[in-house]
């Protein structure tokens, strides 16, 4: 995680100001100032994409090229296709999952103090969060796109199915931001957001379908796989970029669910954050 990711975020006046519009005017209104300072703030690091990037890239290079060698992971497609959108996926867990983190610096820099007592309904401080993060993390994961087609992976050039791939990156990654979020509003300590982030990250990543299909997991693995978001997030970005059959309309339909519940459950902690 980069060092600048967990800086207090600069807030604009359209955010602190009192809104003269309500209702859902007013929380897409917050939605897109968050999401403009987010980009606003990779603007000024753009470094921070390319370092990000990183681990992804080595699991490419490294794992998905090593085991397309090796061929003892039996699959449709070849395997560093197959790979490909597990790690599209992991990257933008990686991204997402240390908003709580951020949202813990935020806190001691007074500025979520100062969000919470303005007119914006919490409910829009954590979408705004969860879809700033969901921007960033598509903008982490066309870094990665561009590596797997350099390696030559069999990525879709259809426009449609790369639109609602995003999407789909969009719905995983505001899903694992609130998740963090949640994380936060229960602990109540910078450290303690670390390092449980940092412990369900990989076990999340292992659990799913990213590296392996579900019909080589053991009964205990595949229970967990079941209801793992982000086994869903990966078969539809299968489906989308690889073309391997997939379960579309399942998969954002339990992504949707899991992101709409994380959300409710992040707007009733965030509370606890400012006082």
């Amino acid at each position: 995680m980069s060092g600048r990711a967990g800086a207090p975020l600069d807030v604009s006046a359209d955010l602190l100001a009192p809104p003269g519009r309500t209702g859902l005017r007013m929380v897409l209104s917050r939605i897109g100032t968050l999401c403009l300072v987010e980009l606003q703030k990779l603007r000024h690091d753009k470094l921070d994409l390319v370092t990000r990037a990183a681990q992804p890239a080595l699991w490419l290079l490294v794992f998905g090229t090593t085991f397309s060698q090796l061929r003892v992971i039996p699959t449709d497609v070849p395997y560093l296709d197959y790979l490909a959108p597990g790690v599209l996926a992991q990257s933008a867990l990686f991204v997402s999952i240390f908003y709580g983190i951020q949202i813990m610096w935020e806190r001691d820099a007074g500025v979520l103090s100062k969000l919470l007592v303005t007119p914006t309904p919490p409910a829009a401080l954590v979408i705004g969060k969860a879809f700033a993060a969901g921007v960033r993390a598509v903008l982490q994961v066309l870094v990665v796109v561009l590596l797997a087609a350099v390696l030559g992976v069999g990525l879709t050039a259809n426009p449609l199915r790369l639109l609602l791939a995003a999407g789909i990156v969009v719905l995983g990654s505001a899903f694992f931001c609130c998740l963090s979020v949640i994380i936060a509003g229960l602990v109540l300590s910078r450290d303690r957001v670390v390092g449980i982030s940092q412990a369900i990250v990989m076990p999340l990543f292992f659990a799913s379908n990213a590296l392996y299909p579900e019909e080589l997991m053991p009964a205990w693995l595949r229970a967990i796989n079941l209801v793992n978001p982000l086994s869903y997030q990966v078969d539809a970005l299968r489906g989308l970029l690889i073309g391997t059959p997939s379960r579309l309309l399942l998969d954002i339909g339990v992504l949707a669910g899991a992101t709409a519940l994380a959300i409710a459950l992040a707007t009733r902690l965030v509370g606890r954050l400012g006082r």
